[in-house]
């Protein structure tokens, strides 16, 4: 058990490709939310939503 604990946790190099795989999809998201597809789409839906009767 004492060999185990020490094994405990994420080495730099894990941390690294785990914090460039984030920034990855962060990017990816990004890209696809402010297409013009997706940001016509969210204003078209604000705007029905404005404009809904109560």
């Amino acid at each position: 058990m004492r060999g185990a604990a020490g094994e405990a946790g994420m080495s730099t190099a894990e941390y690294a490709v785990g914090t460039l795989a984030a920034c990855a999809l962060a990017a990816v998201l990004y890209k696809v939310v402010t297409s013009s597809a997706v940001t016509s789409a969210l204003q078209a839906l604000i705007s029905k939503a404005l404009h809904a009767p109560f």
